[in-house]
């Protein structure tokens, strides 16, 4: 049922755009005359485009007595098919259509990004009955039952760990890009991806109930929550409509003549005032693309305009997300620190942990030769173990070198500590039967991170981290960058939890992120900005805008952009109206008929499609 209702979805999208193909093309003609035809051309435009508004406004008004701009622009198309203006009356037909197009797009890009995270959800599990393993669907599994996750599968529902050691990696619940070491009695969560160790679970939470599901819900329930922004002309329809056609009767009845009243129908056109919005926005996104950003949602920036907050992200938003050494220390007085990171390298030469990986590219990078180990082991949710230069050298976490009978001296303990208070991971190395050595690794942050928050703040709004990292990497990170409010530590509910707490009580925010982790978060948000280059296709889906290259640092400029164009907005809305009262007033004194009242008209529609243009090169000055 549900792909059948995408394919009639697709279906009428492709029915509406052959109609604007065609009705494009028939105002071509028209336009320059280039078929002898015995009917204008602007006819097959009104009839393809002109008859869906006519049908809806009637039905709008019938059923619900609901006036929006499509009872404007029926009003303005049938007047001015009555005085011979067909060729005004297919165009205000096909951009009507053309808008209505667009927003039908929108809405099913939007579907498609759930689709994309229902797939993540595991099809199978590896069940343990009598002693066996049983291939059953992950839908069959109860509360309670035994399973075994092999590396690199999915942890199919929730549960705990009984035996095994491993890391997994969890990014599509947190976002952080680091696994995380497990063992008996830590949780797992569906969803999440083994890397290396076997490990047997019992089963805590499956079905809806499963972390993946719950995922599922809240993108699903943002997106249905969240609010829509009606058009200027639909807000000032009903105004506009009663204040047309009075003007018109009252002309009617002063003056007696049908052609005075007819004149201001087509005056009253709203035109302008429908060009005033999407020229404008049209502009912006053309500015914006050519700083980066692919604009999605086509009301996107006027909902930009408005935020107050900007929550970020921090692992590949603010940072890169790819760990490096920033530290080495040796504790042995007869050891340098660069045979420690020798040791390490070597170690870990052979190891598919990212932190192992960061460690021999550091090596590697800085122009050393990384040592062949002569032996290997692999250690899930420890380390490893190897020989490197004929030295028995362990590479690990503090449990690997209690395992190894490895002391952990107080000065150790105190360099770990500083460490850790400043975000970094630590790999610790054993040599010898004793601890010789210490590597600190960290997230990098974005050489343009710490300017970007400083334009925003002086812009008047207020940057936050949410973050799935813990407490003491998160704030290390905000206050480097200046950033005064931080949330560590949350899962994807907790980021969308937020944000509803702030948009209960009126302030607007602007979510950037990149992890599939933020796709809620992304849907829920006044405006959801995702990385386009280092994120998730799911987290894009969610989103509005998408920075394609990931440069963080046009930030500042789409912010002010979003401002720019309402600015822009307003100003071509007050002309518009300018316009059409002079028109009127004019029209009613039988200074205007039809045809140089048509020629008005344009004229103000050809206004504001210059003064829009002027966004398209606009660029606050520093």
């Amino acid at each position: 049922m549900e792909r059948l209702e995408q394919f009639l979805e697709w279906g009428g999208i492709k029915r509406e755009t052959a109609c604007l193909v065609m009705g494009g093309l028939s105002l071509l003609i028209s336009m320059f005359d280039l078929l002898p035809l015995p009917f204008d051309a602007a006819w097959v435009a009104i009839i393809l485009c002109g008859i869906p508004i006519l049908l809806e406004a009637i039905v709008g008004l019938v059923t619900a007595f609901d006036i929006k701009a499509d009872v404007l622009v029926s009003i303005a198309l049938v007047a001015s098919v009555i005085i011979g203006e067909d060729f005004a009356a297919g165009e205000v037909a096909f951009i009507m259509q053309l808008g209505g197009l667009l927003e039908d797009l929108t809405v099913a890009r939007a579907r498609a990004g759930i689709e994309k995270l229902v797939r993540l959800t595991p099809r199978t599990a590896r069940i343990l009955r009598d002693g066996r393993e049983q291939i059953v669907d992950a839908a069959a599994v109860q509360v309670g039952d035994l399973l075994r996750v092999l590396p690199g599968e999915t942890v199919p529902v929730d549960g705990a760990i009984r035996t095994g050691q491993t890391s997994i990696d969890q990014s599509v619940m947190t976002g952080e890009s680091l696994p995380v070491d497990k063992g008996p009695g830590d949780e797992v969560f569906s969803g999440t991806v083994n890397q290396f160790g076997s490990f047997d679970m019992e089963a805590t939470k499956v079905g809806e109930d499963s972390s993946i599901q719950r995922m599922i819900r809240l993108v699903q329930s943002a997106d249905a929550g969240k609010a829509k922004i009606v058009g200027v002309a639909d807000r000032w329809a009903t105004w506009i409509v009663v204040i047309a056609l009075v003007a018109a009767a009252g002309t009617y009845l002063v003056t007696g003549e049908i052609i005075r009243s007819v004149t201001i129908l087509v005056v009253f056109c709203p035109c302008a005032m429908v060009l005033a919005t999407p020229t404008a926005i049209m502009a912006a996104i053309g500015n914006a693309t050519k700083h980066g950003f692919l604009v999605r949602e086509g009301d996107a920036l006027e909902r930009l305009a408005s935020v107050s907050r900007v929550a970020f992200d921090k692992t590949g938003t603010l940072t890169y997300g790819k760990p490096r050494v920033v530290a080495v220390e040796s504790f042995l007085p007869d050891v340098p620190a660069e045979r420690i990171y020798a040791w390490a390298a070597g170690a870990e030469a052979r190891s598919e942990h990212p932190l192992g990986k960061a460690v021999v590219q550091g090596w590697a990078g800085s122009g050393h030769v990384v040592p062949a180990p002569e032996e290997f082991q692999m250690l899930p949710g420890r380390g490893v173990r190897a020989v490197v230069d004929g030295a028995a050298v362990a590479a690990g976490n503090l449990e690997l070198m209690t395992e190894q009978e490895i002391p952990c001296p107080p000065e150790v303990k105190e360099a770990a500590a500083r460490y850790l208070a400043e975000g970094c991971t630590l790999i610790y190395l054993g040599w010898d039967g004793r601890l010789a050595g210490v590597l600190a690794l960290a997230d990098t942050v974005r050489e343009d991170a710490g300017n970007v928050i400083s334009r925003i703040q002086s812009s008047g709004v207020t940057p936050v981290l949410l973050t799935g990292d813990h407490q003491q990497a998160a704030g290390h990170i905000a206050g480097e960058l200046g950033i005064r409010e931080v949330h560590a530590g949350c899962l994807p509910e907790d980021k969308l939890q937020y944000i509803d707490d702030c948009q209960s009580r009126g302030q607007q925010i602007c979510m950037i992120g990149d992890g599939v982790n933020d796709a809620p978060a992304l849907k829920k948000a006044y405006v959801g900005i995702a990385m386009g280059g280092v994120g998730s296709d799911i987290a894009v889906d969610a989103a509005d805008i998408a920075l394609v290259n990931d440069e963080i640092r046009e930030l500042p400029h789409l912010l002010q952009l979003a401002k720019r164009m309402m600015v822009t907005i307003r100003c071509n809305l007050a002309l518009s109206m300018v316009l059409n009262v002079v028109a009127i007033l004019l029209a009613m004194g039988g200074t205007l008929d039809p045809v140089v009242g048509a020629l008005v008209h344009n004229a103000g529609s050809v206004l504001v499609i210059i003064h829009s243009a002027l966004l398209l090169k606009w660029r606050k000055r520093s």
